[in-house]
């Protein structure tokens, strides 16, 4: 029985030398940054946070993948994350990565509104097919993206053809009972909105639920919990534990062309 909720869902506690990843994300994404090909902070929004980078491949795009951060909805920002999109540009694919704005100034189901905005304008720059990922909270919001309440045009619905939560948030209802639910302000009635594990999901999206083996017992449970649930629903979805890898590693391989993630989050 859990008791001390905010325990539940710490991850740096858990991880030797936690506090040095912040800075090695974005180190590496600046280092990307020096010799992509790429277009940064597309504007999407009016918001000051709602902006996109996006990063080319050479030659024309087999498609567009699309990266969203996570942070427990309350920190980072697009720029922290851009040597995520190595691996799928060396594929061939254009890979986007929105910021969209936080908590407490934005209430949980308007960021997802704002990661709709922000796909929704994306999708018009690159053809092809469509592939979300999304990391922890980014991990919820690419799977809100795909529940039959999704309000995506239909036009962009029909070009998602992957899907990958790593690590992602899919009930939102034990969140209430941590600390960081004062900025998050999540009622009984918006938990349940925005938990994807609690509705239907669109018909015909392969989807993968990703998460490292060494995380905390509640993102291994949120984790199973959304393949476990949707799978009543005829789709194609599995649950995956990455050996060796917690919660601030299981994105590495984000950059490796040949990696098992990237071939998941491309349907490949």
């Amino acid at each position: 029985m859990i008791t001390d909720w905010d325990d539940a869902y710490s991850n740096g506690a858990y991880i030797e030398h936690a506090e040095t990843y912040p800075k090695f994300w974005a180190d590496s994404a600046a280092h990307f940054r020096t010799t992509a090909r790429a277009e940064l902070d597309i504007v999407y929004g009016a918001g000051e946070r709602e902006r996109f980078d996006l990063f080319y491949p050479e030659g024309s795009p087999k498609g567009l993948a699309v990266f969203v951060h996570g942070g427990y909805w309350l920190a980072f920002v697009k720029s922290s994350w851009s040597h995520l999109a190595a691996g799928a540009v060396a594929q061939g694919y254009a890979v986007a990565l929105p910021s969209y704005p936080l908590a407490p100034q934005a209430a949980i189901p308007a960021i997802t509104q704002k990661i709709t905005q922000a796909i929704t304008q994306i999708a018009q720059l690159v053809k092809g097919s469509i592939h979300l990922a999304g990391h922890s909270a980014g991990g919820h919001l690419v799977t809100r993206m795909i529940c039959r309440d999704s309000t995506l045009p239909e036009a962009v619905q029909a070009r998602i053809k992957s899907v990958v939560s790593i690590s992602g948030l899919h009930d939102l209802r034990p969140l209430m009972r941590t600390a960081m639910n004062q900025k998050w302000q999540l009622t009984a009635e918006t938990a349940a909105q925005e938990s994807a594990a609690l509705h239907a999901p669109l018909a015909n999206i392969p989807v993968t639920c990703w998460v490292g083996a060494l995380e905390r017992p509640e993102f291994l449970r949120q984790n199973d919990l959304l393949a476990n649930i949707w799978t009543g629903f005829g789709i194609d979805i599995r649950a995956h534990r990455e050996a060796g890898r917690h919660h601030f590693d299981v994105v590495a391989d984000l950059v490796d062309v040949d990696s098992g993630l990237v071939s998941a989050w491309l349907g490949s």
